[in-house]
């Protein structure tokens, strides 16, 4: 895709007429995200101005149509990369970018307009183990409207952020494909959360947890995650293994739980003993 970045960053107006088209086409915005993340990135985020607003405006008569997904992607998309072009750190971005979803999630952003009673209705309707569930969690107490509210923003927001991350990325494979060949990968294989950016997405989760902002403990993992699947990136490449690898590693991923769980965990470990840094000396 870099002819199309490269004629994209040939002029404003190009890449103007880019975001708009992809953010008003279903199941685009992404592309428009990554667009206007590169121009960012590239450029500022005054010069980019144009562009993010090409992105955003028709990203917003999508949310006036009840999707709130294209516009939230691009202006997290759009924060990321103001930060990341700022400190040149992907971590600091990442954090911001997981503050700003938690917020998202915790103003009820992602709740359908209506509210979460039409589909638990539905669900009640479509299944009669379902509805044995939710009357068996509300003789126990549990508000299971709320619950619900919380587990459908909550999983939104997620899945939000790491699209968000997605299209930060794309952006930045673009731009150093055009001004920076190879930086990316150099750049992506490096990510690694510092011990003291590790202790504050700690902290933020257990004070989600204390507050009672579940939102922000749940979003904190985030950057963690991404910095694991940075750590399997610069591992395999350290090590010069197939490609087939990173197939397989997410497959698994997205499959399975348990791999999700293992890394976060190399990603911990890897923020207080640097796991690449390690594996560099002794080869």
């Amino acid at each position: 895709m870099l002819p199309f970045a490269r004629w994209l960053m040939r002029g404003t107006p190009q890449a103007v007429a880019a975001a708009a088209i992809a953010a008003l086409v279903p199941w685009l915005f992404w592309l428009s995200a990554a667009i206007a993340a590169l121009v960012t990135l590239r450029r500022g985020m005054a010069p980019a101005l144009p562009v993010i607003l090409a992105a955003a405006l028709p990203s917003g008569w999508w949310w006036m149509q009840g999707d709130v997904i294209p516009l939230s992607c691009v202006l997290l998309a759009t924060l990321m990369a103001v930060v990341l072009r700022a400190r040149m750190r992907w971590s600091e971005a990442l954090i911001v970018g997981a503050l700003a979803a938690a917020g998202m999630v915790q103003l009820g952003v992602f709740v359908p307009p209506g509210g979460v009673g039409p589909l638990l209705e539905q669900l009640r309707q479509g299944s009669a183990e379902v509805d044995a569930m939710l009357r068996e969690l509300a003789s126990q107490g549990i508000a299971t409207e709320q619950l619900a509210t919380l587990l459908v923003g909550g999983v939104t927001g997620v899945m939000v952020s790491l699209t968000a991350v997605g299209c930060l990325a794309l952006g930045r494979a673009w731009q150093a494909g055009l001004y920076n060949p190879g930086g990316f990968r150099e750049e992506f294989h490096g990510l690694r959360l510092a011990p003291r950016e590790f202790a504050i997405l700690l902290v933020l989760g257990i004070v989600g947890l204390v507050l009672g902002l579940p939102a922000l403990a749940m979003l904190a993992w985030v950057p963690l995650l991404v910095a694991g699947i940075a750590l399997i990136h610069g591992i395999i490449g350290i090590k010069g293994m197939n490609g087939l690898w990173l197939v397989a590693f997410y497959v698994l991923l997205i499959a399975t739980w348990p791999t999700i769980l293992i890394v976060l965990l190399l990603a911990m470990i890897d923020s207080v003993a640097d796991l690449r840094g390690r594996l560099v000396r002794s080869d």
